[in-house]
């Protein structure tokens, strides 16, 4: 944990928005709650939390405590979980099928919990009010297009990932007219990749793995997962792709780097985003 402490400590003073986690095995209350307490500035973000595997209540208790330490700085990213045939979810004995709804069951509960409302959330048992109360932070609902209604049914944003910028282009038009035909506020846009940085054998080896893994555990076609690297020698080259994304209607790219440090990571970017400035 204080290894955790020191390297989110310099997130803080650098050109980045926010500081997220990937949580499919990791706590989030631990591992979100270390990054608040040694942040002031950040949003502090989950790429993304796995509803299914969760209780409504422990999700909702665990929310409402990264509220508090961290201020309201908490972006909820949420999905359904996309490998429920893997060991993990059988240890936990969490049944595959069926992820969706209770996905949508838990979007649909939490913000009475956080508000302190009495909620039945079973059928039979005594109606439960959390305490203290904390406000709902924006959720950014993960997943490809299929999660679009609960995209706007339940979230305030999308949050695609392995997607490159002339695939998002077309997709975040399509959620934009849903949300109009709907009457709804546009929904942000979040995109979650991965970096390979410099060049040299490490930078290719990483490319080459990431296509690979792209095509053998996704089923993407190989040329659209040769698309999805965001390939940078140099930090000018990170800020033309992040502002590709920009431009494809993303509002934030939430990204590291397969083939460097942390720190490394942290400069590279922070030099990039300083660029676009």
């Amino acid at each position: 944990m204080l290894r955790r402490a020191d390297l989110c400590r310099p997130v803080d003073h650098v050109a980045a928005q926010s500081t997220h986690h990937a949580v499919l095995r990791c706590v989030p209350q631990g591992v979100g709650a270390v990054a608040a307490a040694v942040t002031e500035r950040v949003k502090i973000g989950f790429s993304v939390l796995v509803a299914p595997i969760r209780p409504v209540p422990w999700l909702a208790a665990q929310v409402a405590t990264l509220q508090h330490l961290s201020g309201d700085r908490l972006l909820l990213g949420v999905g359904s979980g996309g490998f429920p045939g893997a060991p993990f979810w059988q240890a936990l004995g969490v049944e595959p099928g069926g992820r969706g709804r209770a996905t949508d069951a838990a979007l649909a509960l939490l913000p009475r919990l956080l508000a302190g409302e009495p909620v039945q959330v079973a059928e039979g048992r005594p109606p439960l009010v959390q305490a203290p109360a904390a406000a709902m932070p924006p959720v950014l609902v993960g997943g490809s297009e299929t999660a679009f209604r609960r995209v706007l049914d339940h979230g305030d944003g999308w949050f695609p990932s392995l997607i490159g910028p002339a695939d998002l282009a077309p997709a975040v038009a399509r959620l934009r007219d849903l949300a109009a035909e709907r009457g709804v506020p546009r929904p942000s846009v979040t995109v979650g990749g991965h970096i390979v940085m410099g060049e040299g054998e490490s930078a290719r080896l990483a490319y080459d793995a990431l296509v690979r893994n792209l095509i053998d555990v996704h089923g993407m076609l190989p040329d659209v997962a040769a698309r999805v690297p965001m390939v940078a020698r140099v930090p000018g080259e990170l800020a033309e792709i992040f502002a590709a994304y920009q431009a494809a209607g993303a509002d934030r790219v939430v990204a590291g780097s397969d083939n460097a440090g942390w720190r490394e990571q942290l400069e590279f970017m922070a030099e990039a985003c300083r660029l676009l400035e």
